[in-house]
């Protein structure tokens, strides 16, 4: 994969002009004040999952319209150092608890949000349903409701992630002040969307982050999820205008620029799902401090398991020894 996209030293000052809705903050304090009216608990129930060492809770929380969110929550044994919650990449879901064992391995609580009506592309499956109805749209989430912001498949989904640090937070697990957010490609995404969001968040670190700066992705993407957007627009001629204002809503751009806590972004420079650009517009529009990690000859897969490395290490700068009682 050869290098597409700006020279290094222009990605580290992009900074485009990402469009942003008059109403943002209001479409999102009504669409969050809404689902956290519902009243609806937090049914957490351990479960065996075979393993000795970490215990293993089934969580179910209010999501959307207080609609049912499963997700798996790994506690290390004695006092957690802080809570991680991990957001997943488009296409899985929450799979099997023992799949995702090295944050509590490190000593923190983990919990690993399910993607709603995702989880059959590939991994180990989900099992959270999306209830939303819409209109006829590519295969795929991409484009589901694309013509209002209010029927928007990623209307639910956000929701769903910020309901999940309200869900953590109240288990008592940690203090509230000790959860960072983690997430690689669509992961990565609603970690932004969660950190412009909801306030007192820690840490932020996204890899290689989807849903980010969509005219300029759209435009250069060689492969799904954002060519659905594309096979959708050459279907549907003249929806151009109004597909682009309900993605406004949901850029990870305008959220970056509200979130104020530190960041660990990766980028790929070959990346042909999410162009580089599109990450270095989001990362270089974080409202906190920021970091980015660039992997050169990578595509989407960025850093892989050496970027875990890089983010345990990272982490211990806010979440030190005296928060794990050693």
């Amino acid at each position: 994969m050869p290098f597409l996209d700006l020279p290094l030293a222009e990605l580290r000052q992009y900074r485009p002009d990402v469009a942003e809705p008059a109403d943002f903050d209001d479409f999102w304090a009504t669409t969050l004040a809404e689902s956290r009216a519902v009243d609806a608990a937090v049914v957490s129930t351990r479960v065996d999952a075979g393993m000795s060492l970490v215990d293993t809770y089934d969580v179910s929380f209010p999501g959307f319209g207080g609609e049912p969110i499963k997700g798996w929550l790994n506690l290390p044994p004695g006092t957690a150092r802080g809570l991680i919650i991990e957001y997943n990449g488009y296409g899985g879901g929450r799979g099997l608890p023992h799949e995702r064992l090295r944050w509590a391995a490190a000593g923190y609580a983990h919990f690993f949000m399910d993607v709603r009506g995702q989880g059959s592309a590939w991994g180990s499956g989900g099992e959270t349903p999306d209830r939303g109805e819409m209109p006829a749209a590519v295969p795929g989430f991409m484009t589901r409701g694309i013509l209002d912001p209010d029927l928007y498949y990623f209307r639910r989904l956000y929701t769903d992630a910020v309901r999940a640090v309200d869900a953590l937070r109240s288990l008592d697990l940690v203090d509230p002040a000790d959860v960072a957010l983690v997430g690689s490609s669509q992961g990565g995404g609603l970690a932004i969307a969660v950190s412009g969001l909801v306030p007192g968040i820690l840490a932020t670190l996204p890899s290689v982050p989807f849903l980010c700066h969509f005219e300029r992705a759209v435009g250069m993407a060689m492969t799904d999820p954002y060519a659905e957007i594309v096979r959708y627009l050459a279907v549907h001629r003249g929806h151009e205008t109004q597909a682009f204002r309900t993605l406004s809503y949901f850029d990870a751009v305008n959220f970056a620029r509200r979130a104020t806590n530190p960041a660990l972004f990766a980028s790929a420079l070959m990346d042909p799902v999410c162009p580089p650009s599109t990450v270095f517009a989001a990362a270089n529009a974080w409202g906190g401090p920021m970091e980015m990690v660039e992997y050169p000859f990578n595509e989407h897969e960025g850093g892989g398991e050496h970027h875990w490395v890089v983010q345990e290490r990272w982490l211990r700068t806010f979440f030190g020894d005296e928060h794990a009682g050693v």
